[in-house]
């Protein structure tokens, strides 16, 4: 998932609508001050039944777990779903650091037909490559609606790529990853 301004709300919404036992892994990208200790994934683990902690070099993605890139960082998924960090001189993408870009281009890279992306609120175009190498692999890219974004630059973006499934409402995506994830199920 990545998200920038409003990110916090349809986070907390995403999040908060999805079971303890989610049968599935979160990473997470948000456009964040690099300047400030970040306290997103400690609000974020207050308002969800999942597991959330900032991302850590070496973690490993696990089901019913929410890992956060911390500020100034990108975040990747390797082998195994194993997560890596950039360094905080990396370069930005889309003017950010973590972007989406990495993200989704690895989780793709690993996971393939079943990867999903989710572009929420935000500024910029940030999402709009990543999401197109995960079509290309075969996964599902879902992006949130202009009424319930609070900036819809990012999830337009991806939107004009012709490569977004399903755009939601806020509140349709968790049901939405539930279903993807679960075959139904849930």
């Amino acid at each position: 998932m990545a998200a920038s301004a409003g990110g916090l709300n349809a986070l907390s919404v995403i999040l908060g609508g999805l079971p303890a036992d989610f049968p599935a892994a979160i990473a997470i990208v948000m456009h964040l001050s690099p300047d400030h200790k970040s306290l997103l994934a400690e609000i974020l683990a207050s308002r969800s039944n999942l597991v959330v902690k900032q991302a850590q070099t070496g973690d490993i993605l696990c089901h019913s777990h929410v890992f956060i890139a911390p500020p100034n960082h990108h975040l990747s998924v390797g082998k195994g779903g194993r997560l890596e960090l950039s360094s905080s001189a990396a370069e930005k993408v889309h003017y950010a650091r973590p972007s989406a870009e990495p993200l989704f281009a690895s989780v793709a890279a690993v996971y393939t037909k079943n990867a999903i992306a989710a572009v929420l609120t935000g500024g910029d175009g940030d999402g709009s490559f990543g999401v197109q190498i995960i079509k290309e692999k075969g996964g599902k890219v879902i992006a949130q609606d202009r009424p319930t974004s609070q900036d819809f630059s990012m999830p337009e973006t991806s939107i004009k790529t012709g490569d977004v499934d399903f755009v939601l409402p806020l509140n349709a995506i968790a049901p939405k990853l539930i279903e993807l994830v679960g075959g139904g199920r849930g």
